[in-house]
């Protein structure tokens, strides 16, 4: 029997293991790189042990020192999580050589399914629909030209190892290839050790489904359904749900005998899940399995009732399912959000910094909705370049579809994060989209509803800009009427009229919002007249300061005309409010104030307009250009590698390279200078 696991992994997934093994009685072990010294897996533990530099390659990837740790600490077992060594073969070998258990499938299914060109094989050989492709390594570029022009474009090139939308590219035309390969290939080779690659034909718009199986090591093999993981942005995938609006029992089932089929094939034991793509007509085709515990298993979980790093544990402590086929009923609907470092104003770059406040929602259960957190992080814990950029997952239930989406409104409403830029209204946004809430959703989604890239939702979509402005004008008279001496943070502050006689403030103001001007009196008490407009609004809020969360209510004529949770940050002179998909910036000035920014020197947004500016955190691989270069719009000038995934900066403007201010293997802050002209 399992008594003693070390996990081989970080963040949130560390953390969603350890809270299984705690209830099971299980002691638990974890381990960590210089950034992660304080982390949250690593307070989680039971036992904690230092494994290396923060480098991937040099901590989380080395099978020897964590092997080392393994003998040290003891432990039975070891679980793998999601990413890293999880589909490792040589780790499963060597942990097996040390009579340590590995909480996963076997080394022959992990090589056989893990593997993606000989998963396509066996999957053909077991009578699974297999996407059309070339079913083997390629060899270089050339080759890679003669497949992708054999099956016509589009084609995608994909890493044979891995996952996680890393080492793939889509080509479009014969020109991208050579491009597309070589990002590819040293994107895998960087993310998986293995930089191998294969072509397969592209299906434009498919939907992404996929079928969560377990199995025990009798041959016992139950599929738990599947999850919808159509919402993606590079491959990555941003929104999953279970069960799929698009299927009908009888796909339910033929997609599942089809996975049991494949994992039969290979004698495969514990969680594993089998992808596929399905095209408008409902016709299927075998992706990939992954042998390993998937990031957005919560939903099956939320909908099967079952704990499946529970079940992965009692398959590696060799007992039989507890349930067959007939046991799995799907009840309600579920949904997962994946809270990511980035920032959708700015092309999703990738964000890194500390997190000065983080307050996720309260996690509730009951008969009618749940609400899930998994995250690895705490307020104060900093982001760094070394790791995916997946801050956390929220995941929401309800008894349908519909509902499942109102929680998950609601549960994003009441996240708060700041200290770096964030997902969370893009994420609102999306669960605000009519073909969205509708099941009109592919693989193509984000591309076609967010052509011009995320702007922002626009404000009039929440009635009127009057009712924003209301608020920060309260905002801003509740934070300096406070009185700081008896402030309790997590103490509810009523509206700033509850403190008699601390009037800071004038009771007319000018509010400046995106750029258009109102004028607001005071009237008495918390009534306030809009210029022009003769209504009078009642405005009822508590802020609490601990995270910056507004409950506001709304009220003209007792008629209440807004009730939610905003998000308001205050950096001098600006207040932002952030819901549900909108973000607006607002100040509030008197009219002395007013005229005297007029005389104001406005910032020159042409100072570095000759030059190539890092617009993300990280490490500097590639250049392409030197000193004395001639360069054209569009041209490639260098490679910034930002949380694992691989960044091509082009020239905006033709001209002369005349300084070129880093070298390879630099690490690079935002707005540095790379390349001046």
């Amino acid at each position: 029997m399992i008594k003693k696991i070390l996990i081989a992994n970080r963040g949130e997934i560390a953390c969603r293991i350890i809270k299984t093994a705690k209830k099971l009685k299980i002691k638990t072990v974890s381990i960590y790189s210089d950034s992660d010294i304080n982390a949250e897996h690593v307070l989680m533990s039971d036992e904690n042990y230092y494994l290396g530099p923060s480098e991937a390659s040099k901590s989380y990837l080395n099978i020897s020192k964590i092997i080392e740790i393994c003998k040290k600490a003891e432990v039975d077992a070891v679980h793998p999580g999601y990413g890293f060594l999880s589909e490792n073969p040589n780790f499963v070998r060597q942990l097996t050589k040390n009579k340590i258990i590995f909480i996963g499938p076997s080394e022959n299914a992990i090589i056989s399914m893990g593997d993606k060109i000989k998963s396509k094989m066996i999957a053909e050989k077991a009578s699974v629909n297999v996407v059309p492709g070339f079913i083997g390594e390629i060899n270089n570029v050339n080759h890679a030209r003669e497949i992708s022009k054999k099956f016509g474009f589009p084609v995608i090139v994909k890493a044979s190892a891995g996952g996680g939308g890393k080492g793939m590219r889509i080509v479009n035309s014969e020109e991208d290839v050579e491009e597309a390969f070589l990002r590819a290939s040293s994107e895998a080779k960087n993310s998986f050790g293995d930089e191998r690659l294969f072509v397969e034909k592209y299906f434009v718009e498919p939907r992404h489904i996929e079928i969560q199986i377990i199995a025990d090591n009798y041959g016992n093999v139950v599929s738990l359904g599947e999850r919808e993981c159509s919402i993606q942005r590079r491959n990555q995938k941003v929104i999953e749900e279970a069960p799929s609006s698009f299927l009908d029992e009888t796909l339910r089932r033929d997609m599942s005998t089809q996975a049991i089929m494949l994992a039969e094939e290979v004698e495969y034991s514990s969680a594993g899940t089998v992808e596929f793509i399905v095209d408008k007509d409902k016709n299927f085709y075998f992706l990939e399995m992954n042998t390993r515990l998937q990031v957005e298993h919560p939903v099956t979980e939320m909908i099967t009732g079952l704990d499946l790093v529970h079940e992965m544990i009692n398959v590696a402590n060799n007992k039989k399912l507890s349930f067959s086929q007939k046991d799995i009923k799907l009840n309600g609907w579920a949904f997962e959000s994946r809270i990511y470092a980035e920032d959708p104003y700015k092309g999703f770059l990738p964000s890194i910094g500390r997190l000065t406040k983080y307050s996720p929602p309260s996690e509730e259960k009951s008969m009618d909705y749940e609400i899930r957190n998994d995250t690895g992080v705490k307020e104060g814990d900093e982001i760094s370049i070394f790791y995916d950029p997946m801050i956390a997952k929220l995941s929401t239930w309800g008894k349908d579809r519909k509902s499942a989406i109102k929680s998950m409104e609601k549960a994003l409403d009441e996240f708060c994060i700041s200290g770096l830029k964030n997902n969370l209204s893009f994420l609102s946004s999306i669960y605000l989209n009519p073909k969205f809430v509708n099941g009109d959703i592919s693989t193509a989604f984000i591309e076609k509803e967010f052509v011009n890239g995320f702007k922002g939702l626009p404000i009039k979509q929440y009635k009127s800009l009057f009712e924003i402005i209301i608020l920060i004008l309260s905002a801003e008279n509740d934070i300096r009427n406070l009185n700081l001496e008896t402030f309790n943070k997590k103490t509810f502050v009523e509206l700033c009229d509850s403190f008699d006689n601390k009037k800071y403030v004038s009771d007319e103001y000018i509010v400046i919002l995106e750029n258009k001007m109102f004028e607001i009196s005071k009237l008495d008490g918390n009534i306030y007249f809009l210029d022009k407009m003769y209504n009078k609004l009642r405005v009822n809020h508590q802020i609490d300061f601990q995270t910056n969360l507004i409950n506001i209510n709304i009220y003209e004529d007792d008629q209440i005309l807004l009730s939610t949770f905003l998000k308001l940050n205050y950096c001098f002179p600006y207040y932002q409010i952030d819901f549900r998909g909108s973000s607006v910036k607002g100040v509030t000035r008197d009219s002395v104030t007013l005229e005297l920014s007029k005389f104001m020197k406005k910032v020159d947004d042409e100072e570095n307009k000759n030059s190539l500016i890092c617009p993300m955190p990280g490490k500097l691989i590639e250049l392409f250009v030197k000193v004395g270069d001639q360069i054209e719009v569009g041209q490639n000038l260098c490679i910034v590698e930002a949380m694992k995934m691989e960044n091509t900066l082009q020239s905006s403007l033709k001209g002369q390279v005349k300084k070129i201010n880093f070298k390879v293997n630099d690490l690079l802050k935002v707005d540095d200078i790379i390349i001046e002209f």
